[in-house]
């Protein structure tokens, strides 16, 4: 049986639904501020800057932008945004001269995201409807790509680092916190969903 990647995806897309219109459900991964701040490392000072909202839907598994600095007046790009913590810490850290785009393929998690963007008026903050692996970006148009607790989710993990290698600049950077599998995983255990997504 070879693993269908629209139901994968689809699948994918029902417990990140879940996370941005109930985060405090329950799930088999942590979620919200206290996980961030407490357990992760984000500071106070950007977590107070993102939206209360914003922050409950959180569900990464790292803080990729303590991985190094990102300044002003660049371009960053967040694979897997979510509701766009990440993405709109990294706003506050590029200023209104430089650009953040957040990449969702969950539409309820991109409508929290654009919902608190336009609240908070921020011009320089854009999110996006895509996969990882077809960024809709042109060639070395991006100084830093983002990505938290994602990549490990899609199926061809290869043609991401390509779209990632093909949008970074010369001399970009890529931080990412994700899930690491030490133990080779059977190819039988590979084609079922329900694996990807409990």
């Amino acid at each position: 049986m070879a693993l269908d990647v629209q139901v994968l995806r689809s699948e994918i897309q029902k417990v990140y639904a879940d996370v941005a219109h109930d985060p405090k459900k329950g799930y088999h991964f942590h979620t919200g501020r206290e996980y961030a701040e407490k357990m992760l490392g984000y500071s106070t000072e950007w977590l107070d800057a993102v939206p209360a909202e914003v922050v409950a839907s959180f569900a990464g598994v790292g803080c990729p932008l303590s991985l190094g600095p990102v300044h002003v007046g660049e371009t960053v790009l967040d694979i897997g945004c979510g509701a766009g913590m990440d993405s709109f810490i990294a706003a506050h850290l590029v200023g209104p001269v430089g650009r953040v785009i957040g990449l969702d393929m969950t539409e309820s998690m991109l409508a929290k995201a654009l919902r608190w963007r336009e609240e908070c008026a921020i011009p320089h903050l854009d999110f996006r409807r895509g996969l990882a692996e077809e960024i809709p970006l042109p060639d070395g148009s991006v100084d830093v790509v983002i990505s938290n607790g994602v990549i490990n989710l899609t199926p061809d993990k290869g043609n991401v680092f390509r779209e990632i290698h093909r949008v970074l600049r010369p001399g970009g950077r890529l931080q990412i916190a994700d899930i690491i599998v030490h133990k080779d995983i059977p190819p039988e255990a590979r084609d079922q969903v329900d694996i990807w997504t409990a």
